[in-house]
């Protein structure tokens, strides 16, 4: 591999599969972040409605409370009332397992009774949630978690007792966090769930070990009930199995990408074998019109002394039989000569005299000729011309021999009773001529070598004559092509420029 297709190989294969690759891994990665997204958002959803649910009961269980507490109050004495509170405590405490205690607070935040002696020496007066719910006269919820004496971990809910629109008393509860985490845990294992305050503290977490500082994925949602958010987060990323994915992706890729990169090979291999091709075919005509530049006029000169000797023996020698050795003596001098004219045309381009005419004159004086060699074939022949003038830039001479050449093939190839027409059309930048024949055609596999040197179908043929044509013909600017199907004749297309316009270029 030479360093040009090293070059094409880079930027055909190398570099789209590099940024294939690139791309593929990008594209699956944000897709994966978004499944993450949103598998979060779902998980978010379960567990703030059920906080949101778990806190609303608990604040409706409490207030409830408060007013049975209250009625409690009014009716009987503190000593009646404390015990009847104590017991409607209990009962309600041992109903509901999410209670770690459950207690009745005077208005300077002492101990009245509860449901353990957990709180006995302790004064909550300076307690945020305990200031919140003297200030606000309404259900507060702690910010933090508090360890009471036995080691349980809660959160403290204190709603005031009310008589008279004064606080009478505070109502406390301790909601077990163990309680929490396992009903987090349970809805949603493979998931690390935070609850923080509105100060973005963490107040408590539930499956920590889950989440990786690396591969952590985390998403916050507020909680409706309370000022605090929920965030949630899990190291269950997608990213790993991005790579067997993009991997055979990138296989793929690659093999196409090395598959187009041998078309595009093909194509340039075939293109560069045409144009060595062609510069060999140009090597060859250089080579023969070398040839027949240098050895034209010498082969001539004799040729033109043997004629004449020739005739002259042939006018002495008039036995019948003598005289059908010097016609095909005469008849094999003329094809020599014909050859030679051949290798000139084929040589190098040298200056020839280029006319303007009208190509419908060249027609009119070669009808007569045509049409006499039709007839000396037997073959119809119909000739065809617009009304306007036609003007192109050529050699007369040159086109002249270009017609009567083809027309001749086309009367030779012919059999008898066959017919040949010869049609001229006006564009609007070239003239088109047209020589169709309904003679045998040419078979598919010699179509792309009829305008090689040398090749040949007749048994007679130089294989020079089609190859002078097509040369006139381009050194005119024009094109000629052969279509044929083999069984159903030939055209010749000849296509030559307007001398209008080929005089604006």
């Amino acid at each position: 591999m030479d360093k040009h297709e090293r070059s094409i190989y880079f930027f055909i294969v190398i570099l789209p599969a590099i940024l294939a690759i690139i791309g593929c891994y990008h594209f699956l990665a944000d897709r994966a972040n978004e499944q993450q997204r949103e598998k979060l958002e779902w998980v978010a959803t379960i567990h703030r409605n059920q906080m949101d649910q778990f806190i609303n009961e608990t604040k409706v269980g409490m207030d409830i409370l408060a007013v049975t507490i209250e009625e409690e109050l009014q009716s009987l004495d503190k000593a009646a009332a404390a015990q009847k509170v104590q017991v409607t405590l209990k009962k309600m405490a041992g109903k509901d397992p999410r209670y770690g205690g459950i207690y009745i607070l005077d208005f300077e935040g002492s101990l009245l009774s509860g449901t353990n002696d957990l709180l006995k020496q302790y004064n909550l007066r300076n307690k945020p949630y305990i200031k919140d719910a003297l200030l606000t006269k309404d259900t507060a919820v702690s910010d933090e978690v508090e360890t009471l004496s036995n080691n349980q971990p809660v959160i403290a809910i204190a709603a005031p007792v009310m008589k008279d629109e004064h606080v009478e008393a505070i109502l406390v509860s301790h909601i077990r966090l163990d309680y929490m985490k396992n009903i987090m845990r349970m809805l949603t294992p493979e998931y690390s769930i935070s609850i923080e305050n509105a100060k973005q503290i963490p107040i408590f977490s539930v499956n920590e070990k889950l989440a990786a500082d690396e591969d952590e994925q985390a998403a916050k949602y507020p909680l409706a009930q309370l000022p605090w958010n929920l965030v949630i987060s899990t190291n269950d990323s997608e990213q790993n199995s991005l790579l067997p994915l993009t991997a055979m992706f990138g296989a793929a890729i690659f093999m196409l990408l090395h598959i187009l990169f041998l078309l595009v090979k093909y194509v340039m291999l075939k293109r560069q074998t045409k144009f060595e091709r062609m510069q060999q075919e140009a090597q060859k005509l250089e080579l023969i019109g070398t040839l027949a530049a240098g050895t034209a006029h010498e082969i001539r000169n004799p040729l033109t002394g043997i004629k004449g000797l020739v005739q002259l023996l042939n006018e002495k020698y008039d036995h019948p039989e003598d005289e059908l050795y010097f016609t095909v003596i005469d008849k094999e001098i003329n094809r020599i000569n014909q050859i030679v004219s051949e290798f000139l045309i084929l040589g190098k381009p040298t200056a020839q005299t280029m006319q303007t005419v009208d190509i419908r004159e060249i027609l009119f004086d070669l009808n007569p000729l045509i049409r006499s060699e039709a007839n000396l074939y037997s073959i119809q022949y119909e000739l065809t011309l617009p009304e306007q003038e036609i003007w192109v830039h050529i050699n007369m001479d040159q086109m002249k021999q270009v017609l009567l050449n083809l027309t001749k093939n086309a009367f030779e190839a012919m059999r008898k009773e066959g017919q040949v027409n010869v049609i001229i059309l006006m564009g609007e930048e070239h003239c088109h001529i047209a020589i169709s024949d309904n003679g045998p055609g040419i078979k598919k596999e010699d179509l792309e070598f009829i305008f090689k040197p040398f090749f040949t179908s007749k048994e007679d043929g130089t294989g020079l004559g089609l190859v002078v044509c097509k040369r006139i013909i381009e050194s005119f600017g024009g094109t000629i092509e052969i279509e044929s199907e083999f069984g159903f004749g030939t055209v010749v297309n000849i296509t030559l420029p307007l001398y209008s316009h080929q005089s604006a270029e």
